[in-house]
């Protein structure tokens, strides 16, 4: 059951899934109908899932999921990495590796690899007031208050001493 993202509880648990480079508009709106579609017919053991999603910076897929009325199962958790993994072969996008890290750089987001990142605190291009994006974020609540910070107050942290 798809319901706007918004709408959702701040306890919904959100997954979020980071894209190697930007979308374009017109794949930003076909990935937005592929979701729409997706998770309409989300279900756990037949049940319907109230689940929503957002897309920020053209880069940034959260699908959220409100646990209150039915829970994720490994079946239905199973089905959305499959979905995400057609999204990565039909847009040529890397959506699923999680030893990347985005921040931003002024008005835009960049994209690097731990090893880069680290190099880069090293070298002091990257600093405790850098805006990453924390995405082990696991509710709503984490997502609004902890998800884009200053890498000091995010797990970035320890690589910037």
């Amino acid at each position: 059951m798809l319901v706007e993202f918004n709408d959702l509880p701040e306890t919904s648990r959100v997954w979020i899934y980071q894209a190697n480079r930007s979308f374009t508009q017109e794949e930003q709106k076909e990935v937005e109908k592929k979701l729409k579609e997706f998770l309409t017919q989300w279900t756990a053991h037949g049940a319907d899932l109230k689940s929503g999603y957002e897309i920020k910076y053209k880069r940034f897929i959260t699908i959220g999921l409100d646990q209150g009325m039915n829970a994720a199962t490994g079946c239905s958790i199973d089905a959305s990495v499959h979905f995400i993994l057609e999204l990565e072969r039909a847009y040529d996008v890397d959506l699923m590796d999680k030893m990347n890290v985005s921040f931003k750089q002024g008005e835009f987001v960049a994209y690097k690899s731990l090893t880069d990142f680290k190099k880069m605190a090293k070298n002091r291009s990257v600093s405790p007031n850098t805006i990453v994006f924390n995405n082990l974020v696991t509710n709503i609540a984490e997502y609004r208050t902890n998800w884009e910070v200053p890498a000091k107050d995010s797990w970035h942290n320890r690589f910037l001493n």
